[in-house]
């Protein structure tokens, strides 16, 4: 019983950590639990690149968690519930990425394995599920197993312990090559803006960010103060962001004083990616309260921050009115009323919204801009980003 109520603490903390999503087996390979939308589709593809059948076999002969990896770069971790040291059940963290996998590789990782099995509409599914994969750093989800691994047995373990199925594949995840100034420059751009906007769905731009530049090149081969150094440069670029979306120079910087003294506290890489993450979620959150419209009642902001938080995905005014706990006829009219838009209207200025900063900020095509936005074809993402801005997304982006 005990076990079971540290996992299900454990669950919801991980998705509140980038929604990173939760699995359980039996001892046989059987699918107890998951909390992944994409549950089908993930299941399916932890079976076929033998990660199910490698963690069964570790898992009967080990009780320390294991790292799982995949030819497109996925990662699994897997801790292990045993009874009389017998398997019991295995619970597992992921999917997630270490680095933003390339289209490249996740062909190649197609191209690896038998697909045959499998329907043309299953892998188109797994490929789309692949793009909404959160990115995790390397030392982060490891410290994450570990908890995982607490809550399932009361051991503490050291990152050493873990035990990884492919040694090769995690080094290559953590090796970073040198990446052109340019993209890191549109990266760490998109992160800021975030910050400026308030906008609460970041993670996706923190991840791209953080994924293609290691920080602040320092001559020491320290790594401790190489993480100090880099942490405290990303706290000041942070707090000035904050400014200019609207954040008191008194309150930004005061909070970014007790971040950068946090930073130089910290005695592990685990400490200073704390520091890190939750320094950045602090500040834009203090940002999007300064930025909310006050003329909007408590209901009808709580639906527009959900409708920014779920760009992606078709949202309706039944859905929204259920958020809040009106009639669906109540609630369109009093939108309408606080906000001078219609549901559809709204969603559709927010997500041109979005794709200014995509296009401004990565190197994303129009198409995946505007599959990541939920728009049902490219060419009603043109038409509509031309009605709001007078440009297509090309020449807005060229203009830029």
């Amino acid at each position: 019983m005990e076990v079971q109520q540290n996992l299900e603490l454990f669950r919801e903390l991980m998705l509140c950590d980038g929604n990173i999503y939760s699995w359980s087996y039996d001892a046989s390979g059987k699918l107890l639990f998951s909390n992944c939308p994409d549950q089908a589709v993930f299941a399916a593809a932890f079976d076929v690149f033998g990660c199910l059948k490698k963690m069964l076999a570790v898992g009967s002969e080990r009780n320390t968690p294991i790292f799982l990896s995949s030819d497109t770069g996925l990662i699994w971790g897997a801790a292990f519930e045993k009874a009389e040291n017998v398997l019991y059940r295995c619970h597992v963290i992921g999917p997630v990425f270490y680095s933003n996998a390339s289209a490249d590789s996740i062909y190649r990782g197609f191209r690896s394995k038998d697909f045959s099995g499998y329907s043309a509409a299953w892998l188109r599914s797994f490929y789309e599920a692949i793009c909404r994969v959160p990115s995790s750093q390397y030392t982060i989800f490891s410290r994450n197993l570990r908890m995982l691994h607490y809550c399932v047995t009361g051991q503490r373990i050291e990152i050493s312990d873990v035990f990884v199925d492919d040694i090769q594949a995690l080094s290559a995840a953590n090796h970073r090559k040198p990446t052109d100034r340019h993209r890191v420059y549109n990266a760490e751009k998109a992160m800021l803006e975030m910050v400026r906007l308030g906008d609460l769905n970041y993670k996706e731009a923190l991840s791209a960010s953080m994924n293609i530049s290691d920080g602040v090149k320092i001559n020491t081969k320290d790594p401790m103060r190489n993480a100090r150094v880099s942490t405290i440069v990303f706290c000041s670029i942070v707090c000035r962001a904050a400014i200019e979306g609207g954040l008191s120079p008194e309150e930004a910087y005061s909070l970014g004083d007790a971040y950068i003294q946090s930073a130089l506290d910290a005695h592990t890489l685990d400490e200073t990616s704390t520091v890190c993450m939750s320094m950045y979620d602090d500040f834009v959150r203090r940002v999007h309260r300064t930025r909310e419209n006050p003329k909007y009642s408590e209901p009808i902001q709580r639906c527009c921050n959900y409708i920014e938080m779920n760009l992606d995905r078709n949202i309706h005014a039944q859905e929204l009115a259920d958020l809040v706990g009106y009639s669906v006829t109540y609630f369109t009219r009093r939108f309408r009323e606080e906000t001078g838009f219609g549901i559809s209207d709204y969603v559709k200025a927010a997500r041109i919204e979005r794709a200014k900063i995509l296009l401004e900020t990565s190197e994303s095509s129009v198409q995946e801009i505007s599959d990541k936005l939920g728009f049902t074809s490219r060419n009603y993402f043109t038409r509509c980003f031309r009605e709001v801005t007078g440009k297509t997304p090309m020449e807005y982006r060229n203009h830029r």
